[in-house]
Order: structure tokens, then sequence, then C-alpha cells
């Protein structure tokens, strides 16, 4: 999905293509195994415009040529954004080579998550319009849409609640996704104890659970959790 954030990231620059060519993305969307709901529709349903949508469809059957990605496919493309670890954004020296234990990382278990939040319908795949659906929330939803997707990710057994161990799965995901060292160096409890800030703030009566209410309450009276949360959404 390298290639369709590519292509998103253009569009500002690009001009308005002639009507012809509109046609021609409406065609070729019936070659491929799955067909997506019309553009009219999905740009309903998004906030994204139908020429953005255009753009987006094209680097994703780009990368997806049959208009599905089962999860070892997404775990591939996403391995891509974090193949050495991202040491360097916490360092002041650059990762000294992809060989480097400096450097090493796993991706896998975070996209792991990151595929079956994005695979709303749990079928195992996820089809363009699941792809853009999320897409839209995370770069333009607002602030309440953002807080309800991230709830989702963190519920790994989509049972409406969130426990330690599902947030302490996700988080140390994240961490093992930022490299095998960072600088400074994390500990290895570190995870656990940013679980155990989390969850001493957001479980309100102290049952051992997360609601939605209690997420969605939480995060938006401390800024300290905001700024977590932002930080993890930018791996998404």
């Amino acid at each position: 999905m390298g290639a369709v954030m590519g292509t998103f990231s253009s569009l500002q620059t690009k001009q308005r293509r002639p009507s012809k060519d509109k046609i021609e993305d409406e065609l070729e969307m019936t070659m491929v195994c799955h067909r997506p709901e019309g553009l009219e529709q999905l740009e309903a349903q998004t906030n994204f415009t139908k020429r953005e949508l255009q753009v987006l469809y094209r680097g994703f059957k780009n990368e997806c040529p049959s208009g599905v990605v089962n999860e070892e496919t997404f775990k591939q493309i996403y391995a891509q954004f974090f193949p050495h670890g991202v040491t360097a954004l916490h360092s002041a020296e650059p990762c000294p080579s992809p060989a480097s234990p400096l450097c090493l990382s796993d991706a896998s278990t975070y996209a792991h998550y990151l595929f079956h939040a994005f695979d709303t319908t749990q079928t195992g795949s996820v089809k363009f319009e699941d792809f853009v659906t999320a897409l839209s929330i995370l770069l333009r939803g607002t602030v309440h849409e953002k807080l309800r997707w991230t709830f989702n990710l963190y519920d790994i057994n989509k049972d409406g609640y969130i426990n330690k161990e599902e947030m302490t799965d996700i988080v140390k995901a994240i961490y093992d996704m930022m490299g095998k060292y960072t600088y400074p160096v994390l500990k290895e409890d570190t995870p656990r104890q940013h679980v155990d800030v989390f969850f001493q703030k957001m479980d309100k009566n102290k049952d051992g659970i997360v609601t939605l209410d209690e997420f969605l309450e939480s995060c938006q009276e401390d800024d300290n959790i905001m700024r977590s949360l932002q930080l993890f959404q930018n791996v998404m």
C-alpha cells in the first residue's frame, strides 16, 4: 500500500484528467475479481472526493490486482514501511546498515492486528471499500471517529471491551516494530509499564476492563494519552 499512499500524497499537485480517463477508471474496476462499490457511493460514505478515490483505487489495484488483499500480503506490504525499525527517528545517528542489530524490527505482529482492524467483516480479506473507509477515518475523521477506530484496534477479540492483556499485546507489537533497540534504550517491561499507566486512568470503575465510553472519556480529558495515541496512529 506504499504505492497507494504515494499516489494519494501527490493528489494536490496533479491536474484533473480528461473524462476519457475517468471512464477508463470505471471500466478497469470490472476487470478484477472483486469489484468495489460505485465511486459515488464511496464518495458519500467517506471523506474523499471521486477524483481522490480514483487515484487511490489505481494504487490499490497495482498492489492487489485481485481487488482484495489477504493477511500475508498485507504484512508484506506493511513491512516495507518498517524494514529496519525506526531507530533513526529516535537517535541522532542513522541506522549503520540494514544488517545492523540496531535496526532490527518486526512489523508482522502489529500488521496482524492492523489487518483485523481493517477487516471489519472478519472475512480474512480487505477489500478496497474497507481500505478507503479506514483511511478516511484515520486521515480526515473527527477526533471521536479516530478514537472509536483506535478502540476497535485494541479490542482484539471484538467483545466490546479492552482488557489489559489486549492493550499490552498491541503496545508490545508497536515497540517490536520500532526496532530491537532505540535511543534511549527501552527496557523490556516498558510496554507493561505504559499499559499500567493507561489502565489506571482509563478503567474508571476498576473492573479490569475498559469500555468504549471510558476510553473516549479518558482520551479526551488527558492530553498525555492523546499525544501517545497520536504517536501510535502515526504507525498505522
